[in-house]
C-alpha cells in the first residue's frame, strides 16, 4: 500500500523519485492531503528565488563547525534583526 508513511521512508533513504511518484498518487485520492503537497513541492525542485541572499553566511551557515563561527553568524543575525526593526 503506498502512503505518506512510505513516500517518507523511501526520501529519507534518499529514493527521490519513489517518494514523489507516492506522493503523486496520495495527492490524486486525496487531492486536499497537504502533506503530500508540500513533499511534492519540495522534492519536484521549486525553489523560491530570494533576491540579495548574502552567500558567504549563507555558506557559514551551512559548513559552520565551530564555536567562533555560530558566534559570528549569530551575529550577523543580530545586526540584521536590529537594522530591520525585527522583534
Amino acid at each position: 500500500m503506498k502512503t505518506l508513511t512510505l513516500a517518507q521512508i523511501y526520501e529519507l533513504q534518499g529514493l527521490r523519485d519513489e517518494a514523489l511518484e507516492i506522493y503523486k498518487e496520495v495527492l490524486k485520492k486525496d487531492p486536499k492531503n497537504a502533506d503530500a503537497r508540500a513533499a511534492i513541492h519540495r522534492l519536484s525542485g521549486v525553489r523560491r528565488h530570494f533576491p540579495g541572499v548574502n552567500e558567504e553566511m549563507k555558506r557559514l551557515f551551512v559548513e559552520m563547525e565551530s564555536d567562533e563561527e555560530f558566534e559570528r553568524f549569530e551575529a550577523w543575525l543580530l545586526q540584521l534583526q536590529g537594522a530591520n526593526g525585527w522583534n
